[in-house]
């Protein structure tokens, strides 16, 4: 299951598979920042450089945006997935919880997989959505964004309650080990509020519609579905992606 986005704006094309994390990515002017490997020329290239773009620029701008703080797998891994999620989605929170955990230990750390998650919370349903990505991402900061991912959507059921949330992410923060210093600073510049929002326009221009979707080696799956549901698609993908590289599994 999903929850679908009302309209931002008119819908003038369909949902989008092939180049959807591409997309995303070119939209806040990033398309460099995952690492380019060899693809068939069927498939979107994330890693792709933008004309002109230096190295140097392109790790400057990798690490403004804390997209390594954000990943998890290895760089090398042959199945790229970006997860678009929103905090306060409860089929986002049923996908950390019920699928995650075998997706992590089956695919993600035996080098199969490498996973990025990239911020769109639904404002016009979930009030408190975008506060907790802006937590998340200024956690992210002192590379604790997963710590955070996790306890925000631990702790849900609470905060999605209170009329002003920020004090209590303020305590999360505490529990992630987040320096609370640093992590103020951080939300008092706003700087992060803005990085959320673009992240989230740019998913939207590039197709996404609901949350979680799933962009797996460029197309573009929505909803949540159990791991045995997972398998056969990365198994497939694995395969090919194997059989194409040369890599084999890794342990």
């Amino acid at each position: 299951m999903n929850e679908p986005a009302p309209p931002r704006r008119p819908v003038t094309r369909a949902v989008m598979a092939g180049g959807a994390a591409a997309l995303i990515l070119i939209g806040l002017g990033i398309a460099s920042l995952v690492r380019a490997r060899h693809r068939p020329a069927t498939t979107a290239t994330p890693g792709a450089s933008l004309p002109g773009e230096s190295t140097a620029a392109a790790s400057e701008a990798t690490q403004d945006l804390l997209l390594a703080a954000r990943t998890k797998g290895n760089p090398d891994a042959p199945i790229v997935m970006y997860e678009v999620s929103d905090f306060q989605c409860p089929f986002c929170r049923q996908f950390w919880a019920e699928t995650m955990p075998a997706l992590e230990r089956e695919y993600i750390r035996t080098g199969k997989l490498r996973l990025t998650f990239i911020n769109f919370p639904i404002t016009e349903l979930h009030p408190n959505a975008s506060a907790a990505h802006e937590a998340a991402m200024c956690a992210a900061q002192q590379n604790r964004f997963w710590p955070m991912h996790d306890l925000l959507y631990a702790h849900q059921d609470h905060w999605a309650k209170l009329e002003d949330p920020k004090p209590y992410f303020r305590q999360l923060a505490d529990s992630a080990r987040v320096d609370g210093g640093t992590y103020e600073a951080c939300i008092a510049a706003g700087r992060i509020r803005q990085l959320v929002g673009a992240e989230a326009e740019a998913s939207w221009n590039a197709g996404v519609r609901s949350t979680p979707s799933f962009i797996v080696q460029g197309a573009l799956l929505a909803g949540t579905a159990p791991i045995k549901e997972w398998r056969p698609i990365l198994d497939s993908i694995y395969r090919a992606r194997t059989a194409t590289t040369g890599q084999g599994s890794r342990p």
